[in-house]
């Protein structure tokens, strides 16, 4: 968890929550199996990172560096 709250699996969750797409169409637009992310978002699996950056480029999602200071 971030000091924000907000791990990245709960910002990819939360963007694939509120797409409210059928876990089919996400399937057909990604190329993630249906199945890992449903798991994925019942919390009973994670995505391998490859999968996770496939979503999150879909999303247009980034990882950047924290600020220092």
């Amino acid at each position: 968890m971030t000091k924000r709250g907000r791990s990245m699996s709960d910002v990819l969750r939360r963007a694939i929550a509120e797409s409210g797409m059928a876990m089919i169409a996400l399937e057909r637009e990604t190329g993630v199996q249906r199945m890992s992310i449903v798991r994925f978002l019942d919390g009973e699996r994670s995505l391998r990172l490859d999968k996770a950056e496939q979503l999150a480029e879909y999303f247009g999602l980034e990882l950047r560096p924290k600020r220092k200071g």
